[in-house]
């Protein structure tokens, strides 16, 4: 299935999955994996409680590549 992304500063939601923050970030979603796992990285997921799914906040994507709403 093929991916739609919307420009980072058009992004209306509050956090995006693996995928999508992956592609904002320029690097492949197992790297966001591990990042979540070994707890390194730039950033940090919000985890969803009962599930293995991951969340990550568009605000501090945005902070982290100096991109303006």
């Amino acid at each position: 299935m093929a991916h739609s992304f919307p420009a980072l500063a058009a992004e209306d939601r509050q956090t995006v999955d693996t995928v999508t923050a992956a592609h904002y970030l320029n690097y492949s979603p197992q790297t966001l994996f591990y990042w979540s796992h070994k707890g390194t990285g730039p950033l940090q997921p919000l985890r969803i409680p009962g599930t293995r799914k991951l969340q990550w906040n568009t605000d501090e994507i945005r902070a982290l590549l100096g991109v303006a709403k």
